[in-house]
């Protein structure tokens, strides 16, 4: 449940901290003194958009924290907000004046999204902008679901909906494809028999090819410095070279060795340098030697020839030969995938209907448990309709296959093959409409508290919030709906804002909201009443400014009945 709620700087709000029980709770307060913004904030901590100008004029940012209290560990929800070891769920959001936002859940930060998937099971906001989604037809089977507690039902259904989705898919990208076959078998043919012709083995011969073009281009160039390095080192006319005049040190070093200390070890070192200056000689000579006796003027051509043959295919099917293979292997797939695309289509058909069946299957499931639990949520509704003063309206909810009117065929969506409809009928010998045609404000809020009111008995949010939930209905009416607030309570935290004496007085906890001006600026404040208080509260609402001693009496009155 809902322990405490505590606002800092969102619009009239300068600070304010609420202090909630279990049971049945309202509050009051005139028009204007803030009770909107209790709902903004509410709705903010379960995720809702942040409302435009919540941060109070002159501030930087708005805080709202709640604390939830008695809360148990969700099972098999890995998605649900989880309670600390004390059984609490603590979240704070805060907004700043340029409309960042900043979430944090038992003091550990977190996000948005994990407050819109978590704040339902926390609380249940009707206000009138939620009842409006009762207008939407669309929203009909999730209620329905939720009351049927149709969730594996409709996991299961949904896994092999996306199964027999794709393959549908498959299928139609193929026959896409089929439309163009003659076309598109000649570009592919083309296209795998031009970059078979270039016989690409190689996957760097363009690489190989552009540096043989520079050897050759260079070849007076290398074949001077050539001819320098290997003089220097290794090969000679005059056979004065360096290799030469090592080994003539090495000869003479040994000469003297029994005189120079050491002079064995600097011979081999002589020689062991001889060999190396051999060896760079000779590897210079072979990197810049020509692979071939082609002729350098014919060869160049030829690489020219080829690096172009190469850079066409680059530019038509990839910037590097891996690429253009890679294209190649692909272009061939495809061509295969045309010749056998007959067999293929027939193979991935008979996989669609088995699909199909599958699917059906489950759909069938889900819609027999709708049609269970439409029979039940209907009559229970009906019958609470009735206790609110709603006693000739007639409602039913209807669960019917969602049938093509292209092919006669059930259309399946991710919601099921069903169309789930609410009819209501309001006036004797009207005929049921979809209840977003007919029903007036009202009408749709004790439908609502009908509707809440069962839910809540099969799984529902551990604290819900009604909104002014008795507009537009008689003082009668209110009575039946506060008493259907207080039979609601003994299941889950209610709390109520009223404009209601007779739903006031109901409560087991009167909660006033006051507007005062301090320091020239208006600021709101929450008291929970107590007796004395919550007769002034209630006189005040059944007389208006002026109140007498006589509506006091009734205030009084209503209160001890109730008690």
């Amino acid at each position: 449940m809902l322990e405490s709620l505590y606002i800092e700087n969102a619009a009239v709000a300068k600070k304010i901290c609420v202090e909630f029980t279990n049971g049945f709770s309202v509050i009051t307060g005139e028009t204007g003194s803030g009770k909107s913004v209790l709902i903004d904030c509410m709705q903010m901590i379960t995720g809702a958009r942040t409302v435009r100008d919540i941060v109070r004029s002159g501030e930087d940012r708005a805080l709202i924290t709640a604390v939830f209290g008695d809360m148990e560990t969700p099972e098999n929800e890995s998605n649900r907000i989880q309670p600390d070891e004390n059984g609490e769920i603590m979240i704070t959001r805060a907004v700043t004046r340029d409309g960042k936002n900043s979430v944090r859940v038992n003091g550990k930060p977190s996000t948005l999204s994990v407050l819109r998937d978590s704040g339902g099971a926390l609380i249940g906001i009707n206000s009138q902008d939620e009842r409006s989604f009762l207008s939407d037809r669309g929203e009909y089977a999730s209620i329905l679901d939720s009351f049927a507690s149709n969730g594996e039902l409709l996991a299961e259904y949904r896994v092999k909906y996306e199964i027999m989705s794709k393959k549908r898919m498959e299928i139609n990208s193929l026959n896409e494809e089929l439309k163009e076959k003659t076309m598109m078998t000649d570009i592919l043919s083309y296209q795998v028999k031009e970059i078979d012709s270039a016989k690409l083995s190689d996957l760097n011969e363009d690489e190989k090819l552009i540096k043989l073009r520079a050897k050759i281009k260079s070849v007076e160039r290398v074949a001077k410095y050539k001819k320098i390095v290997t003089k220097a080192l290794s090969h000679s006319d005059s056979g004065v070279t360096a290799a030469y005049l090592m080994e003539r040190a090495a000869a003479a070093l040994g000469q003297i060795s029994d005189i120079v200390d050491g002079a064995d070890e600097m011979i081999s070192k002589l020689n062991e340098f001889r060999y190396e200056i051999i060896d760079i000689a000779d590897t210079v000579s072979s990197a810049l030697e020509l692979d071939t006796d082609e002729n350098p003027g014919d060869q160049l051509n030829r690489i020219e020839s080829r690096l172009s043959q190469i850079d066409r295919l680059k530019k038509k099917y990839g910037g590097s030969i891996a690429e253009i293979k890679e294209f190649r292997a692909d272009a061939a797939a495809k061509l295969k995938r045309f010749e056998s695309s007959d067999n293929i289509i027939a193979s991935l058909e008979n996989e669609l209907k088995d699909l199909t069946s599958d699917c059906e299957k489950a759909a069938d499931a889900l819609r027999d448990s709708r049609a269970r639990a439409a029979k039940l949520l209907s009559d229970e509704i009906s019958e609470t309709l009735v206790y609110l003063d709603m006693p000739k309206t007639r409602f039913s909810i209807e669960v019917t296959p969602n049938i093509s009117e292209e092919d006669g065929r059930t259309r399946f969506t991710s919601d099921g093959g069903d169309i789930v409809d609410f009819k209501i009928s309001i006036n004797p010998g009207e005929p049921m409409t979809t209840l977003s045609k007919v029903a007036s404000g009202g009408e749709m809020s004790r439908v609502m508290l009908a509707l809440r009111s069962s839910l809540n008995r099969k799984s529902g949010s551990e604290t819900v919030v009604f909104d002014e939930i008795d507009a537009g209905v008689s003082g009668s009416t209110s009575e039946r709906i506060g008493m259907m607030l207080k039979k609601l309570s003994e299941n889950v935290q209610v709390i109520c804002i009223t404009h209601s004496p007779q739903i006031a007085a109901l409560a087991d906890n009167h909660y006033l909201i006051r507007k005062n001006e301090i320091n020239g600026r208006a600021e709101s404040s929450v008291t929970l009443l107590d007796e004395e208080g919550r007769i002034d509260e209630i006189s005040r609402i059944i007389g208006g400014i002026n109140v007498t001693q006589k509506q006091r009496d009734a205030a009084r009155e209503m209160l001890r009945s109730i008690q």
